[in-house]
């Protein structure tokens, strides 16, 4: 393996082994990519307060996320087409967030089946839904992520529509990809990646085909993902869906305070503060950004969670610094993965989990469950000042 230091380097070395079409989908927002670039370039402009002459040993990053332990307050979150990354992609992710100690969630529109994953692992995961119309659908989809023994689920609640995103449709990257001469010359340069997918029998929408009324075989899936999604959705409609699984139950996709108070309010154990990695409304703050109003909101009464945009264990510092109890690493273990496959992904949670580690030391603190406010230095007007 080479000397890995950074996600940086797995993301040198995923962008070289996975087709262009996949490594675009990953490392791409929608219209301009502002909220893209801005989810990762805005925690830069939050320092951290260096302490010495503190003891620093016998340090702890185990925590809690609502309610399960984790060896960090980091999870592994829903990415669509991860088996596409890497043959097997899901598996090989679950299984390394496992031995890791740390959640790993499930993509409704994943190519391994939640049954795929519930075969090949021995801990429960946690299953995302988005908001579909088919009620049948719906419940058979929490039911089967019952049967698999998922320790929650969580409702994606910020795609009704679909955010534009560019290089995706230059790309045919759809559901399923429409494959152009100039995508599979691309592929064809990926060889390992290629005798991979050869090897799998898993390269469709395993929760989807076979699963979906009216979706037999992968050729009529365009025509069900074109109406599955709900766009008149609303929270009465969400409190349907609370109904249908009475397990831990998670929001993503918080980006309002008044929305924060309505998912506390259909009785959700904890909530997302994420803007879909900046792939749905471009120009909308960046996710770090949107955090304290949040937190001001809802934080003692409901637990908070941050995605969109780390890529250290830095990061991860100063959100739960700020109050999150919990982040989530998307594109920094899809660069693992994409690069490694199951090993680059430990690599990529050992990277994230040695950063905060060290600079949770050298901030003077010892247990991550005690970060503070204290260890930031925050720029003054950084959550924004907005004519009403």
């Amino acid at each position: 393996m080479p000397v890995i230091t950074c996600i940086d380097d797995l993301k040198r070395i995923y962008r070289r082994r996975v087709p262009k079409m996949f490594y675009d989908y990953t490392e791409s927002g929608s219209w301009t990519e502002q909220t893209f670039r801005e989810n990762s370039s805005d925690f830069s402009d939050i320092y951290l307060r260096q302490r010495v002459a503190v003891d620093m040993a016998g340090r702890s990053t185990a925590s809690t996320m609502i309610g399960q332990d984790v060896s960090m307050p980091v999870a592994l979150a829903p990415v669509g087409l991860t088996g596409m990354q890497h043959a097997d992609g899901e598996i090989k992710a679950a299984r390394a967030a496992e031995a890791f100690g740390v959640p790993f969630t499930l993509s409704t529109m994943s190519i391994c089946s939640i049954e795929d994953i519930a075969e090949n692992t021995s801990k429960p995961f946690w299953m995302q839904v988005y908001t579909l119309k088919d009620d049948d659908f719906m419940q058979r989809l929490f039911d089967r992520a019952r049967e698999a023994k998922c320790s929650a689920a969580m409702i994606t609640v910020d795609l009704q529509v679909l955010g534009q995103r560019h290089r995706d449709l230059k790309n045919g990257l759809s559901a399923p990809p429409k494959l152009t001469p100039a995508s599979v010359a691309n592929m064809m340069t990926k060889v390992q990646w290629g005798l991979g997918m050869l090897g799998t029998k898993r390269r469709f929408f395993g929760n989807i085909v076979g699963h979906a009324k009216g979706v037999a075989d992968p050729s009529s899936l365009s025509t069900w993902t074109a109406e599955a999604f709900d766009p008149s959705l609303d929270w009465n409609r969400i409190r349907e869906f609370r109904k249908m699984w009475d397990g831990p139950l998670i929001i993503k996709g918080i980006m309002d305070a008044r929305d924060a108070r309505e998912a506390l309010n259909v009785g959700a154990d904890a909530i997302i503060v994420s803007n879909h990695g900046g792939r749905q409304l471009d120009g909308a703050l960046s996710a770090i950004r949107a955090l304290p109003a949040i937190m001001d909101a809802v934080g003692d009464r409901i637990e908070v969670h941050l995605d969109s945009g780390i890529r250290s264990g830095q990061d991860v510092l100063k959100a739960l610094a700020m109050g999150a109890k919990g982040t989530y690493v998307g594109r920094a273990y899809i660069y693992g993965l994409g690069a490694m496959g199951q090993a680059g992904v430990t690599r990529a949670l050992e990277v994230i989990h040695k950063e905060l580690d060290v600079s949770m030391a050298l901030c003077g603190r010892r247990d991550v469950r005690d970060l503070d406010r204290d260890i930031l230095m925050i720029p003054e007007g950084f959550e924004g000042r907005w004519q009403a």
